[in-house]
């Protein structure tokens, strides 16, 4: 299996294999880019006509010069791809729970998200008459670029073994499919929780470690430390907590700690109330909706997010979708699992955020 590719859409240009296939194209079509073999023996793509894309109605069946995998072969490897994209990962996921997802209508046509920011603007007077002429004012926006990112990994099936399953009736080993997949998955973790990121197309993708306009903590001591008394990490917490409310962020929210500190907080918050661990009392705190370990996460980082749409949101074009895809002049057939979707971390025009950093 090749490395994980993270390909852009720039304003004007792209950079990378399916980026600049796309610019080529005007668009990318996964629909066209699953040929099956029907049992009539001849090659065809599903087209979708529009509706409902869950109702079978809505699709048709079009005739294509060629396919290597049957439809019930392309079946297998999508359930692989939904195993593991079932299986939990952390912060992407919380933003999908919390609904916090914006859905590009046109993804294959996206290059940026264009997005703007406002200013504060207009303050009411207060007269007895109301004759008295107000404060002219009017909000000022900014226009910002986030880029798109296409995450993709290849993999191959090899001829042989594909022809082993069929004439054995045993199922298609769909190891490398799960592989890429997780790798695919793990990118997306990648821009929330490191320390990297990501410029193209006049904007920056940031993470919640290093978005420059985080409310940023100063952990003293280390949750692991000997020395370090429960009292003291849950006014941590408080400090985490203080720092968003100056910020004028109110929750909700969620904490994220390092994968060392998962132990820590299982143990007893006091000799006074057994039976109530460090957790369940940082749980106690207004407003927290929950606590969870991120092995991304690099050591002695914790997060409180506060989990709304103005703070952070997962762009979406294509969520994680298997395609075939030809190289050398379409004489050799790869497979690629991809994406379109991105992390975006926001604050408003005057910089303040629901991302707090204790570190």
């Amino acid at each position: 299996m090749e490395k994980i590719n993270v390909d852009f859409l720039g304003k004007d240009t792209g950079e990378g294999v399916v980026a600049n296939q796309m610019i080529a194209n005007g668009s990318l079509n996964p629909g066209q880019m699953r040929p099956f073999i029907g049992k009539d023996k001849r090659a065809y793509v599903s087209i979708f006509k529009g509706g409902d894309p869950l109702d079978l109605k809505n699709y048709k069946n079009q005739l294509v010069a060629n396919a290597t995998l049957r439809r019930d072969e392309w079946k297998h490897l999508d359930e692989a791809i939904l195993n593991v994209s079932e299986q939990r990962l952390g912060g992407v996921a919380d933003l999908e729970a919390n609904g916090l997802v914006y859905n590009l209508g046109n993804p294959m046509g996206s290059t940026v998200l264009e997005y703007h920011d406002v200013s504060d603007a207009m303050n009411a007077t207060l007269t007895m008459d109301g004759i008295t002429r107000g404060d002219g004012d009017r909000p000022v926006y900014t226009t910002n670029y986030l880029p798109i990112p296409i995450i993709h990994v290849d993999y191959e099936i090899n001829a042989r073994v594909l022809a082993s399953s069929r004439s054995l009736g045993n199922p298609l080993d769909v190891t490398s499919v799960e592989r890429a997949t997780r790798k695919v998955q793990e990118q997306l973790e990648d821009m929330l929780f490191t320390n990297t990121s990501y410029t193209w197309g006049g904007g920056t993708i940031y993470s919640y470690i290093n978005t420059p306009n985080r409310n940023q903590v100063t952990l003293a001591k280390n949750w692991d430390a000997s020395a370090k008394t429960a009292a003291q990490m849950l006014q941590d917490v408080l400090n985490l907590k203080q720092a968003s409310i100056n910020a004028f962020h109110y929750g909700p929210w969620m904490l994220y700690i390092p994968t060392a500190y998962e132990t820590v907080l299982d143990e007893d918050y006091d000799t006074q109330t057994p039976g109530t661990t460090i957790r369940e009392r940082i749980l106690k705190i207004a407003g927290i909706k929950g606590v969870k370990v991120v092995d991304k996460l690099t050591a002695n980082n914790v997060l409180l997010v506060q989990m709304t749409s103005d703070v952070v949101r997962l762009v979406k074009g294509m969520g994680i979708t298997n395609v075939e895809w030809k190289v050398e002049g379409n004489f050799l057939t790869k497979y690629k699992v991809l994406t379109i979707q991105v992390p975006q971390v926001r604050a408003d025009q005057e910089g303040n955020s629901g991302v707090n950093h204790l570190a």
